[in-house]
């Protein structure tokens, strides 16, 4: 086995794992994002780094979604200091692209164990990595879209729309909720917000995802693929958000019609 599962906010079972004595590295995103949004409880990333240096284990944090925390991510904003931080594609607008950084420690053990000369440099920069196009998207991403001002633009529209998105679900009676992170918002089939990827998948509603999914396109508004899911972005007004919650509201209120 080369891999053990730890339930999210679980640090119990994280312990468990780590106590066999052979983890070299937790690899995880503060935030899960890909079940959904799920937050971690309080506390809960600090007592995982805390466990992580226990037990001689590296910490890998993924920011490429929780970026949207705000600049730096949710690094950052909360003071974590993972032995690794890695990012994808978000730090590139989208186009395929992706870094990493380590602390000076560690940088330090892996130079003791590869030599420069030794260096497959035609996987760093050759046709497959490292081109131009990611380049100038990297340096157009954080020049004008992951900086302070940018998020200090986008940060009051993701809370109006997920504030709208609230005060429809309360109108309408539905049994659901929404979860904010940074400029990210989502709603979900649960009355309150899940705090394991079990519980997540559990909320989850397929045919009624794809109802809204196409309903809203037709209504001029385009979620992500999978969940229901809103990003805010440098070019958002409070307009497009009010016509939103307008369209949102417009749906609820047709799911909810007594037959």
């Amino acid at each position: 086995m080369t891999t053990r599962v730890v339930e999210f906010n679980d640090l119990t079972a994280m312990e468990l794992a780590l106590k066999m004595g052979d983890v070299a590295a937790i690899l995880m995103e503060p935030a899960m994002t890909n079940v959904g949004i799920v937050l971690p409880e309080q506390g809960y990333l600090n007592a995982v780094q805390e466990l992580a240096k226990k037990y001689g284990t590296l910490l890998i944090i993924d920011e490429t979604h929780t970026i949207s925390f705000g600049p730096g991510g949710m690094t950052a904003g909360l003071g974590l200091k993972p032995d690794f931080l890695t990012i994808g594609k978000a730090i590139g607008s989208g186009v395929p692209t992706g870094t990493f950084g380590m602390t000076q420690e560690v940088a330090n053990q892996i130079s003791e164990f590869v030599k420069l000369a030794e260096v497959d440099t035609g996987g760093v920069g050759g046709t497959l990595a490292g081109n131009a196009l990611s380049l100038a998207a990297m340096r157009a991403t954080l020049s004008e879209v992951l900086t302070d001002a940018a998020y200090s633009k986008m940060q009051p529209l993701a809370d109006l729309w997920a504030d709208g998105v609230e005060e429809v679900i309360r109108e309408c009676n539905l049994p659901w909720s929404v979860n904010r992170l940074g400029i990210r918002a989502e709603y979900i089939f649960n009355t309150r917000a899940p705090r394991t990827g079990r519980e997540a998948a559990d909320s989850g509603d397929f045919e009624l995802e794809q109802l809204i999914h196409l309903y809203l396109l037709n209504e001029g508004f385009l979620l992500t693929p999978f969940h229901n899911m809103a990003l805010i972005c440098p070019d958002t007004t409070k307009a497009d958000v009010d016509a939103h919650t307008a369209a949102f509201r417009k749906m609820c209120k047709e799911l909810t019609i007594a037959p």
